[in-house]
């Protein structure tokens, strides 16, 4: 097993280590460039606003709220937190995904180099920065670049037997999102096969300890979203299920284009014979973060609509990523023609995955169709200019968090959409008596069955109760006067949620959905 200085080449010749350290600085920087290009073409989403919304609370609130009311991934919402009591909104917070994201580059080399050597390393982060998984969650003001960066600080601390750093990033990894536990159980299976050494177990105990809060949040997640592969609530025991979800987290890992997928599938396992007969403990550990989470989805069910992706399996990307890359650098040892034809290969790999990340989410790249993003800015700007503190706001609607970019003073008190539980007990935390209700209905949206650039100006009857104005897409509408009650909130909202079906609007059949529900708990 190599040690930690042999990660970054401290034995090797001075030329070889500024190879590898100048290639990684290269690639590095040219994922910052790319991603900095990106960071304002996605369109801004209700996850994002979410986050920021949550963190407009004090930070005891905003701990609360995640850990025992919401469940999820603590730290990132207390850099959400951060972001916003340092005066910051959407870039912000994204330039912080972006971040974690771009350090993650020089980490996954440096795992590639541990797993198998320098030149693998390097090939496998360039593969890795042009995947969908990781272009899309480089700039999204999610926890998925955290979740990244922090898992590949575990594996590497694990591998260069450092535990109490180990035990420091895994809980960083635990505080970072629920999936978290895929991670710590690839890594359990790992030391209980390869390493078994005392201070392992006390690292573990120590973190089972300490990491309660963060288990205690998985567990509120779990209460509200039991999630798994498939549908209906049927058990997860079918591997057919698993391997097709698996099939799917590769095709985002690289490509999902037909052959060009099942070659990308080819490459992988030559690179897992290869890493087997290369380095035993590296095919292991690889093994155990395929293993555990197949085995866990296996077992798992569900009962409502969530369901896992790729971004939940973000971990493996770095170690899907050594698998592709593995092949062609051994080709290109072979001698000057066959590394040609493996520069050929890798330059198609790349362009490959980078064609489906734009296929994916073709906004990512080409940003909001014309005139949408102005459309929001004027539905915003009216909110704006017009809102009271008091006002309830539906949903963590971007043109909410446009709105506040424009007026930190914009109301804070919304109302969370599609969970019946926690909307009744935001509604319960709102002082009588309640402000204007506003809502925002999107022809945009992609939820919607067609998506459509322009939306027609209906008010809930009778009409002289309401106000509203029409943006593009966007039909914002709000009560002339204040509510009052949490009664005269749930029988007002129902009437305007059956305009917003009326409309097509899918959104609206999940909120009403949800408004009836939770009015038997009120």
């Amino acid at each position: 097993m190599k040690d930690a200085s042999s990660v970054i080449g401290l034995e090797a010749p001075a030329v070889k280590v500024d190879a590898f350290r100048a290639a990684t600085a290269l690639l590095t920087a040219a994922v910052a460039g790319v991603l900095g290009w990106l960071l304002g073409q996605w369109p801004p989403h209700e996850d994002e606003a979410l986050a920021l919304f949550v963190g407009r609370g004090s930070l005891g609130d905003v701990l609360h709220t995640v850990i025992a009311q919401r469940g999820g991934a603590p730290l990132h919402f207390l850099l959400a937190w951060a972001v916003v009591h340092l005066g910051g909104g959407l870039t912000a917070l994204r330039l912080v995904s972006l971040v974690f994201a771009v350090a993650s580059v020089p980490l996954i080399a440096l795992l590639g180099a541990q797993l198998a050597d320098r030149a693998t390393g390097v090939v496998a982060a360039a593969f890795a920065s042009a995947s969908w998984v990781f272009l899309f969650h480089g700039i999204f003001g999610r926890m998925y670049s955290l979740f990244l960066f922090t898992s590949l600080l575990s594996f590497l601390a694990l591998l260069s037997r450092r535990y109490v750093l180990w035990g420091i990033a895994l809980l960083l990894v635990l505080a970072s999102h629920p999936y978290a536990v895929l991670v710590v159980g690839a890594q359990v299976l790992f030391v209980l096969l390869r390493v078994r050494e005392r201070p392992v177990f006390l690292t573990l105990a120590a973190v089972a300890v300490a990491g309660f809060p963060f288990w205690w949040a998985d567990v509120v997640l779990r209460n509200r979203f039991d999630v798994g592969v498939g549908g209906g609530g049927r058990r997860l025991g079918s591997p057919r299920s698993v391997l097709r979800y698996l099939w799917s987290v590769a095709g985002d890992f690289s490509s999902h284009a037909h052959v060009w997928a099942a070659c990308l599938l080819v490459l992988a396992v030559v690179g897992a014979v290869l890493l087997v007969r290369r380095n035993v403990e590296a095919a292991v550990l690889t093994a155990c973060v395929v293993v555990v989470p197949a085995v866990a989805f296996m077992v798992a069910t569900r009962h409502s609509t969530t369901s896992p992706e790729a971004l939940h399996l973000i971990f493996a990307l770095p170690f899907f990523s050594v698998l592709l890359a593995l092949p062609l650098v051994t080709l290109a040892r072979a001698g000057a023609a066959f590394a040609a034809v493996a520069l050929v290969l890798a330059v198609v790999v790349v362009v490959g995955e980078v064609r489906w990340a734009h296929t994916k989410t073709p906004e990512l790249f080409d940003g909001d169709p014309a005139g949408e993003a102005h459309a929001r800015d004027a539905a915003a700007a009216w909110l704006a200019s017009t809102s009271r503190r008091n006002d309830v706001l539906l949903g963590y609607e971007p043109v909410f968090l446009r709105a506040w970019e424009d007026n930190r003073s914009f109301s804070h008190q919304v109302l969370p959409r599609a969970d019946p539980g926690l909307f009744a007990d935001a509604l319960k935390g709102i002082h009588a008596p309640l402000g204007r209700g506003v809502w925002v209905f999107d022809a945009s949206d992609t939820t919607n069955a067609r998506q459509r650039a322009t939306i027609a100006f209906v008010l809930p009857k009778p009409a002289s109760e309401f106000e509203g104005h029409v943006y593009g897409p966007y039909l914002v509408i709000r009560t002339r006067e204040p509510l009052r009650t949490r009664a005269g909130y749930i029988a007002v909202a129902k009437r305007v949620l059956r305009v917003g079906q009326s409309l097509q609007i899918n959104d609206a059949d999940v909120n009403l959905h949800t408004v009836v529900q939770a009015e038997s708990r009120l």
